[in-house]
């Protein structure tokens, strides 16, 4: 019933963040502003930015390097920023991109901000952090926009993850995933199993009857 229920809420959830977003809305967390334009993904219409803002407050981030992998409106890279981390965002929508320039300076921190298809870009770098909020509805994406909610029809925004990631994967660092309930958790985990990946569990929360899932991602 729930999986019927997610494929009738799932659609509706992105026409009415279509709607919503016709025009450039502003979200906000403590003193982090931001405006988030049509095509970026929305984070007032899903819980899981809020979720993962409060968890990144926890780390220890001063004097860090942190990524954020598709990020999006850049609202956690902004706190991570804020928090004294050297700061890196990253997304495939340039739209999002050009939007996070004016909403760092507004918010009066310094970022990298980087066009890139999940790693492409950053061969070589290294990261104390790394925090990934993924699309994970399973269709094939028909323009920017649906990238942020879909991971294509046979998980392979998933497939080309866990196949880049271990390269990024150290001892001494941390990546962390926010994944919900509703979404085929135990595929994913089989996907980076496949690639000698496993996930550590962290922290769950129910908001509104939904479990979200903060998991650390090792090598085995």
């Amino acid at each position: 019933m729930k999986a019927i229920i997610k494929r009738i809420i799932s659609p509706l959830l992105q026409r009415a963040s279509r709607v919503y977003l016709a025009k450039a809305r502003r979200y906000s967390y403590k003193n982090i502003s931001v405006l988030v334009e049509p095509t970026v993904f929305p984070p007032f219409i899903t819980i899981s930015t809020k979720l993962l803002l409060e968890f990144v407050e926890t780390l220890p981030l001063k004097g860090k390097t942190f990524l954020e992998l598709g990020c999006g409106c850049g609202i956690i890279s902004i706190l991570a920023a804020q928090k004294g981390a050297t700061a890196t965002a990253t997304d495939i929508n340039q739209i999002a991109l050009d939007a996070l320039q004016k909403n760092a300076a507004e918010n009066g921190v310094s970022l990298e901000i980087l066009h890139s298809d999940l790693f492409d870009n950053l061969v070589n770098r290294t990261f104390d952090f790394i925090v990934i909020n993924p699309p994970y509805y399973t269709k094939a994406p028909k323009n920017i926009g649906e990238n942020a909610w879909f991971c294509g029809e046979n998980f392979e925004y998933f497939e080309n993850l866990f196949r880049q990631l271990p390269d990024f994967l150290h001892p001494e660092n941390a990546t962390y995933m926010i994944l919900s309930e509703d979404c085929e958790i135990e595929k994913i985990k089989a996907i980076a199993l496949k690639n000698e990946m496993a996930f550590e569990w962290i922290s769950e929360q129910k908001v509104l009857a939904e479990k979200n899932f903060i998991f650390r991602i090792v090598k085995l």
